[in-house]
């Protein structure tokens, strides 16, 4: 296997298998953070129905839903092929995750919301890190869409704002406003 694509288009850089093998653990390490994200914002939309959390977090964990799947079709793509077993890691990960105590043994902690608002934000930065990486490449791969790419780290940099004002307002409820 070699790195051209259907376009007959060699990506710089990537010289011979090993590019493409790197590119590949790349998405698929992403695709594995994808994975955690989408459940975590579901759980998390789920956990504060009805809430500013809950009511704010669903449409962005809508979203992160759909970005996961972006990066799937980017995958196919490029001839990636997914690696189940990193999916199946960050699903098992994420479901551990959960059983961290935050203080209250019965009841949801307002620390738990605030938790997961930082780990999304950390999902959310580093999936926006990835569609850099895949819109430099896409001006010497045709097979990558530059404009598909603007649009998606367009949306990541909104879900960020979103969750970091959320995570700021999470902070002052759990902590006392100072």
């Amino acid at each position: 296997m070699n790195d051209q694509g259907r376009s007959g288009t060699l990506v710089p850089g990537f010289a011979g298998p090993s590019g493409h093998t790197l590119l590949g653990i790349y998405l698929n390490d992403h695709l594995a953070g994808a994975t955690v994200g989408t459940e975590r914002s579901r759980h998390l939309a789920a956990t504060c129905r009805g809430s500013e959390v809950g009511d704010a977090i669903a449409p962005v964990a809508a979203e992160i839903a759909e970005d996961r799947m972006a990066l799937l079709q980017i995958m196919r793509g490029l001839d990636v092929p997914v690696r189940r077993y990193k999916v199946y890691a960050g699903r098992l990960g994420e479901r551990a995750g959960r059983l961290k105590s935050n203080g209250a043994l019965v009841r949801r902690s307002p620390l738990s919301t605030l938790e997961e608002l930082e780990l999304l934000q950390l999902g959310v930065q580093g999936k926006a890190c990835a569609w850099e990486v895949l819109r430099g490449l896409a001006g010497h791969d045709g097979r990558l869409d530059a404009t598909r790419l603007d649009d998606l780290l367009e949306r990541a940099r909104g879900q960020l704002r979103t969750i970091g004002d959320l995570r700021l307002r999470q902070a002052e409820r759990t902590f006392g406003a100072p």
